[in-house]
């Protein structure tokens, strides 16, 4: 076992899937010669040379459509875009090519992508570096799209997602980089795509979240009354969603939150809540709660913790929710 952050994690599952597979090819702004913007391919490039590790020019459209080609031609490319933002130009290559190459071909010829992204704010970043945009790409059938949290979870997700036959979008929350560190194997495990972890188990009352928010609502919980029995439930997987693993926390509990980082409209809770309004209506004994960021761009740093969920906002929807 090694204890590594996020960004070291994903940097062992990058270099293990190197070794293990010379289809395995990384490409993207920077991930050479610099190692990244945030350096979570420091090294590889003088470790597996230039063919394997390609810089590429400033052109996001260009690196995913390169990467589809090299896909759907036996290779495992993982582009990275440097933040977020900057999906925008590359997203009818995402959702119109990769997407659909499967179906368009009938079977015949699958995408295995995957895309890395650093996502999420909280690192005082400006305009189109602190977005959270996991919703918008669930919306388009044929793409896996994964949000791990913690760095053991990262490395078997993410080895995961290089193995996927079909293209995944694989979210690195960037405020939880560096944060924390945990124990990570350094032997080869997978964990299943579109499989939710129950982090804490409870009776009283379900909280969903993913990404950097988990650690919010921990620290509500912690401030939470002390006779509260709280299930948390990081999902890791926006989609395929597990809503079996929602539905039964919910059946037991009969209360839910959900918390996550991207605005309240059209976000990823909207469309858990009426899942679980359909499977668990019977159950539920108050309405279902969003806890959110705000339906505005993100704010300059100076505000920025105005916009993120925290613990308080998370704090008063559980006293909110347990009291209804």
């Amino acid at each position: 076992m090694a204890t590594l952050n996020l960004v070291q994690s994903i940097t062992l599952t990058l270099q293990q899937a190197m070794q293990a597979d010379e289809r395995v090819i990384l490409l993207g702004e920077d991930v050479g010669l610099n190692g990244g913007v945030f350096r979570v391919t420091d090294g590889l490039q003088a470790q597996f040379g230039e063919d394997r590790v390609v810089d590429t020019p400033l052109a996001e459209s260009g690196i995913i459509g390169t990467a589809i080609g090299l896909a759907i031609n036996g290779m495992r490319p993982i582009p990275e875009i440097q933040y977020e933002g900057f999906l925008g130009p590359a997203y009818d290559q995402i959702v119109n090519h990769a997407a659909r190459y499967r179906n368009r071909t009938r079977g015949a010829i699958p995408v295995p992508l995957t895309i890395r992204v650093p996502v999420g704010g909280g690192i005082h970043a400006p305009e189109l570096h602190s977005d959270s945009p996991e919703t918008i790409y669930t919306h388009s059938p044929g793409i896996k799209v994964v949000y791990p949290t913690t760095p053991s979870d990262a490395k078997g997700l993410l080895t995961a997602a290089i193995r996927d036959p079909d293209p995944v979008i694989f979210f690195e929350p960037k405020k939880v980089y560096r944060s924390f560190r945990e124990e990570v194997s350094e032997d080869d495990y997978e964990i299943e795509i579109g499989k939710a972890k129950v982090v804490n188990e409870g009776s009283d009352l379900t909280i969903v979240t993913w990404g950097a928010s988990l650690f919010e609502c921990l620290g509500a919980m912690d401030n939470a009354p002390d006779d509260a029995d709280i299930e948390l439930i990081d999902l890791r997987t926006i989609y395929p969603l597990d809503i079996d693993t929602i539905a039964e926390s919910v059946e037991k509990t009969g209360r839910c939150i959900v918390v996550h980082e991207a605005p309240l409209t059209g976000g990823m809770g909207a469309e858990i809540s009426a899942r679980i309004q359909e499977r668990c209506f019977l159950h539920l004994e108050a309405p279902v709660q969003r806890v959110t960021g705000f339906d505005t761009i993100m704010p300059f740093y100076k505000l920025e913790n105005e916009y993120l969920v925290d613990a308080k906002r998370i704090g008063s929807a559980i006293a909110e929710t347990l009291a209804y």
